[in-house]
């Protein structure tokens, strides 16, 4: 033991303190001589023998520690471990034996297995259950960015419930004083949101307030602005008003951002209101702090609202000052031969970041040009004044070139106001402006010309339209509708696919060459053009249309029914549409399907001949002669000049068995076409089968009419001559009308029901016989090919 306290002793004195200048590492290949001789010792109580330590120099000194554990530098197993401080460490020239060179330790075998973790402790369960509320809270957040809310709403819900158990987790397990309240706050936070996202704004509202009033939560706040925004949609615009302002009050000011939003907020609110003074109030301050276009807009409306016209004035100059803080486009025109600066200009030309900021410039025109067309009728005491001094105050700002767009609005004004020559002097005035300007003038004055059926005119600006703008759709449509309407459907159908070359998303120049195929009767190709048209327009009414006319051009009536049928899905009350129905099923031969669709479009629209006809010949045909009456009837109210509808009232009458009622009837046809020698017939028939005494009266008057008949068709060729030119240029005569009643409804020579046969003149004709025939003459196609409607002439013709 003393020889271990030299030891010790001997080593410190050897030990020096570091200064400043010293050599760290100095002293230790310092030996004391006493390790020079071999010693051996062993100590009592202990059962370990000492084995000698080896030094530098070879001396064995055999030495423990008071635990029997050999000292550092003692040998074990046969292999010498050079001392701390006397030898240095690293490899040796004089290996001991039993040693081997193993520098890395491998032939100690695998490393023993690491310990696994103990789950059950509480710190891991609090770990885990912080994990699985974390990993909800994103799967929710992922979801609602997914558009999938009800799953959002679940995540949510889920993940509060895993909070809550958390919790506990942690009371129970003496970490009370660890709760996580950022973690609490998020889980609270989302599901809110949710709730919000889900219109649940009861449990919304619950859910943020539980935020608001733990005091432990920072800056929770401005959480009121969410509670407004729910009370906004609720339409409770008081609460709003007061959560805005709380939220408001407990924002700082260095929060500008935040504060103009909320300001701004709390104006549209009082807008909703009709507080329009408050309002104001809200959009000055704001655009005296940080003005912005949205606020701008909604400022020159409520003096709108409130009609003070210079307060207007004021306000649409504030909007055309706001700066965007935008580049100008001249940045990205490469004005160099530097082929790298080039690139950086291409490469940046149409990133997210210009692409915003030409948003924003689209935004702030659209305000503008919106607000513009609103004052102007209003600030001055013409509309035309007004638009007159917003072009002024324009030309003077950043927007110099909306002030042509402008003043071609004050063209469209005009036509609006159906004041053509006023829009033409004001559009012919851009004939020698910049070709963008010039081509939407001339587009427009073709579109006006071509409405007054002035095509030479309307051709003429379409021209220059075109020569100002090859490239300007709408142009080339006016051409094409030019040229449509002088029957050259070739050169028309060219313009339009020039048209569709230029913008292929141009829907009117794809109908329009729809229609100039079908003209040419390249059916099939017309087909191809509106099921392309259908695939862009799919609720287009008149697009289905001329899909279903196309089938039964191509005689297809069962895909024209299906294409019908769409068309009733989207307008179900047309009655051309339900016509036509009926008009196929009849061709088909399911009879009571055309009743169906016939008697459908006679209830939208009583006034059509061809389904009046139908229906009163169906009624006729199924031998229900009474109810065809009605149809007949009101037949004579809208042709009262055709003799033919009031014959077959009568006729009805007749066939009904209510004789003293035809014979009404035929008396009042005769006050009104004397000279119809149907008519004389049966009156003639009826008084004789009726024992009357004006039989006598009314065959002299038959007599006397085929007289006169006779005497019309015979042999003189000046009087025949008279005669058809008479007939043909007049439609109203009385041969042609029973000409054309008896081409429509044949002869039948079924004998008179009366109780003894009588001798009828040979040229007698039941108009009405068993045996008619029903034309199948359809109503009238709802769209016709030559139609030209404004949406066939482009949208540019008369820009919103």
């Amino acid at each position: 033991m003393s020889l271990l306290r030299l030891s010790g002793q001997g080593e410190m004195e050897n030990v020096h303190l570091a200064l400043e200048e010293d050599d760290l590492y100095s002293g230790y290949n310092d030996y004391n001589p006493t390790f020079d001789s071999d010693m051996t010792a062993k100590f009592p109580g202990t059962a370990i023998g000492a084995r000698p330590l080896a030094s530098s120099f070879g001396s064995r000194i055999p030495l423990t520690s008071s635990m029997g554990r050999p000292m550092t530098g003692a040998v074990q197993d046969g292999a010498a471990r050079p001392m701390t401080a006397v030898r240095a460490a690293g490899y040796t020239s004089s290996m001991t034996r039993g040693s081997t060179f193993d520098p890395l330790g491998q032939s100690k075998g695998p490393a023993p297995p690491l310990e696994t973790k103990n789950e059950d402790t509480p710190e891991e369960k609090i770990k885990s259950l912080e994990k699985k509320v974390n990993d909800l809270i994103e799967e929710s957040c992922m979801a609602q960015s997914m558009g999938t809310l009800l799953l959002a709403l679940e995540k949510a819900k889920e993940a509060g419930r895993k909070e809550r158990a958390l919790v506990r987790q942690r009371q129970q397990s003496g970490y009370a004083d660890q709760i996580n309240l950022d973690l609490t706050y998020s889980v609270l936070l989302n599901l809110a949101n949710q709730y919000a996202n889900n219109d649940m704004y009861p449990e919304a509202l619950n859910s943020y307030q539980v935020i608001v009033k733990n005091k432990m939560f920072n800056n929770a706040g401005r959480l009121k602005v969410n509670m407004a925004n729910i009370y906004f949609k609720q339409k409770n615009y008081p609460k709003a008003i007061k959560f805005y302002r709380m939220a408001l009050d407990q924002i700082s000011n260095a929060h500008k951002g935040m504060r103009i939003k909320i300001l701004q907020n709390i104006g549209v609110v009082f807008i909703r209101m009709g507080q329009y003074s408050d309002a104001i109030t809200s959009f000055e301050h704001i655009m005296s702090e940080s003005p912005n276009v949205k606020t701008g807009f909604n400022l020159i409306l409520c003096y709108y609202a409130i009609s003070v016209k210079e307060r207007m004035k004021t306000a649409f100059q504030k909007l055309i000052s706001v700066p965007l803080g935008i580049d100008d486009e001249d940045k990205y025109i490469p004005t160099n031969d530097d082929a790298s600066s080039n690139m950086v200009i291409e490469a940046i030309k149409n990133d997210k970041l210009h692409q915003m900021e030409r948003d924003l410039k689209a935004l702030a025109e659209k305000y503008i040009m919106t607000a513009a067309k609103l004052i102007a009728p209003a600030i001055e005491n013409s509309f035309a004044t007004g638009f007159d001094w917003c072009v002024d105050t324009l030309k003077s700002s950043q927007y110099v070139e909306l002030a042509n767009d402008l003043e071609i609005n004050k063209a469209i004004t005009y036509i609006r106001q159906k004041d053509f020559n006023q829009a033409v002097e004001t559009l012919k005035t851009f004939e020698k402006k910049d070709s963008r300007v010039k081509s939407a003038a001339a587009t427009n004055l073709s579109f006006l010309y071509f409405l007054e059926k002035d095509f030479d005119q309307a051709d003429r600006y379409a021209d220059l339209a075109m020569t100002a703008d090859r490239y300007n759709p709408a142009a080339l449509i006016n051409k094409g509708s030019t040229v449509f309407v002088k029957q050259d459907y070739e050169k028309a159908a060219e313009f339009y696919k020039e048209a569709l070359r230029n913008d292929s998303s141009c829907t009117e120049a794809l109908y329009n060459l729809g229609l100039s195929y079908k003209k040419l009767n390249r059916l099939e190709e017309a087909l191809d053009c509106f099921l392309k048209l259908h695939a862009i327009l799919r609720n287009s009414a008149q697009v289905m249309y001329q899909l279903a006319h196309l089938y039964e051009l191509l005689e297809d009536p069962q895909q024209a029914i299906e294409w019908l049928m769409q068309v009733i899905s989207v307008i179900p009350t047309d009655p051309q549409t339900l016509a036509k129905l009926g008009e196929l099923h009849d061709g088909e031969g399911d009879k009571s399907q055309a009743f169906h669709y016939y008697d459908e479009s006679f209830r939208y629209f009583p006034s059509n001949i061809d389904v009046i006809e139908w229906l009163g010949a169906y009624y006729i045909e199924t031998q229900f002669c009474e109810n065809a009456i009605q149809y007949f009837e009101r037949a004579t109210h809208i042709q009262p000049t055709q003799v033919k509808w009031q014959l077959m009232v009568a006729s009805c009458y007749r066939r009904s068995g209510n004789y003293q009622r035809a014979l009404e009837t035929y008396k009042d046809i005769h006050r009104k076409f004397p000279e119809n020698m149907e008519c004389l017939r049966f009156l003639v028939r009826l008084c004789t089968d009726m024992g009357l005494k004006e039989v006598q009266d009314y065959a002299t008057k038959l007599k006397k009419v085929e007289k006169m008949k006779e005497i019309r068709e015979q042999p003189s060729a000046s009087a025949a001559v008279g005669f058809r030119d008479s007939s043909h240029s007049g439609s109203s005569t009385r041969g042609e009308r029973l000409s054309a009643k008896m081409r429509s409804l044949p002869a039948s020579n079924e004998p008179y029901e009366a109780s003894s046969p009588k001798e009828l003149d040979a040229s007698y004709v039941d108009p009405l016989g068993p045996q008619m025939e029903r034309p199948k003459t359809g109503a009238k196609k709802r769209v016709e090919d030559d139609d030209f409607a404004d949406e066939e002439l482009g949208d540019d013709l008369l820009p919103e």
